[in-house]
């Protein structure tokens, strides 16, 4: 008799094959649930064993010796984030640097991606401390909640205007620029008020990636540590079902990649221009990387004291301490 395992996603293209059954284990019986927002704590919840979670909330629930969820290395939401900088096309900001004084709007302080892109633009000799920052929602169909996380701090981090959507405060010129990785309603139309601020994103980030050696990761897989510890089987089990499905969208995504116009040379490019196993999860592959984010979440003030990558990942994928795991 499998374990049933129940899981909370979003709506990943790459999860497909596992929702849809076409991955399958004789072990596990995984249950998808889709979810368009991310469980504030797995760990609490009566309805799921394991979700989609936060890399930053993750490591909050680490450093504030909360281990009822273990969290898997395998990152499945990567990104680059110099394409998440958006500002309107009459706007004069051109570079990373131009943002110095400039006033930005994030839709959450803590959130990884936004730690992330605060990362990437730091790099380029603007802090925390070099900017003005508005923590709000993108649109008017996004709700109105507390997205400082305790962070706000008057003339520094404030709540958005009036809470009023970010994009309506970037068009009337009370913000220079909105980090977000997913763009509002009418952004991709011929008639769009709104740009990203990198003209060639693409060439930044690949620069970024041929100084660093990887694709930031912002999400993991969270499950609840009493099933870890009842079935030590699960974790890598689980991991190899997820790298299974990504595989095997990746080759049905190049099959049938005339479904949008472009995308057989960008499939081309990014095979060309990553190399083979930029996406590997695991935690030596990935250890550079959870180390750089611990550093970022440390010097941004997210936390209080640097973490090492081994507090974070106690176990590997393949459900062994990393310490003996090394």
């Amino acid at each position: 008799m499998p374990l049933t395992l129940r899981l909370a996603l979003r709506d990943w293209d790459y999860m497909t094959p596992l929702v849809l059954g076409d991955v399958s284990s004789p072990k596990l019986d995984i249950k998808v649930d889709r979810v368009g927002t991310l469980l504030s704590h797995v760990g609490k919840s009566d309805s799921y064993d394991a979700a989609e979670m936060s890399f930053s909330r993750y490591t909050q629930l680490r450093i504030d010796g909360d281990e009822s969820v273990v969290g898997i290395p395998n990152f499945i939401m990567r990104g680059f984030r110099h394409r998440c900088i958006v500002t309107t096309k009459d706007s004069k900001l051109r570079e990373l640097g131009d943002l110095a004084g400039k006033r930005i709007g994030v839709t959450g302080w803590r959130d990884s991606g936004n730690t992330w892109t605060r990362a990437a633009v730091r790099r380029e000799g603007v802090g925390v401390e070099d900017a003005m920052w508005y923590a709000g929602r993108l649109t008017e169909a996004h709700p109105i909640v507390d997205r400082l996380d305790g962070f706000g701090r008057a003339g520094r981090i404030e709540a958005a205007p009036g809470e009023r959507p970010m994009v309506e405060l970037l068009k009337e010129g009370v913000l220079d620029a909105i980090f977000t990785p997913f763009m509002p309603d009418g952004y991709f139309a011929s008639g769009s008020p709104f740009r990203q601020l990198l003209s060639d994103f693409r060439g930044a980030e690949r620069r970024y990636f041929d100084e660093v050696g990887y694709v930031p990761g912002m999400h993991l897989i969270g499950i609840k540590s009493e099933i870890a510890a009842e079935h030590p089987w699960v974790i890598e089990e689980l991991s190899r079902l997820i790298d299974e499905s990504q595989r095997m969208w990746l080759s049905k995504r190049r099959k049938y990649a005339e479904t949008t116009p472009f995308m057989f040379d960008e499939l081309l490019k990014c095979a060309a221009e990553l190399p083979e196993g930029w996406d590997a999860s695991g935690f030596a592959p990935n250890r550079k990387m959870i180390a750089d984010f611990a550093g970022e979440l440390h010097a941004q003030g997210i936390l209080p004291r640097l973490m090492t990558p081994e507090e974070l990942f106690p176990l590997d994928i393949d459900g062994r301490p990393v310490a003996a795991a090394a």
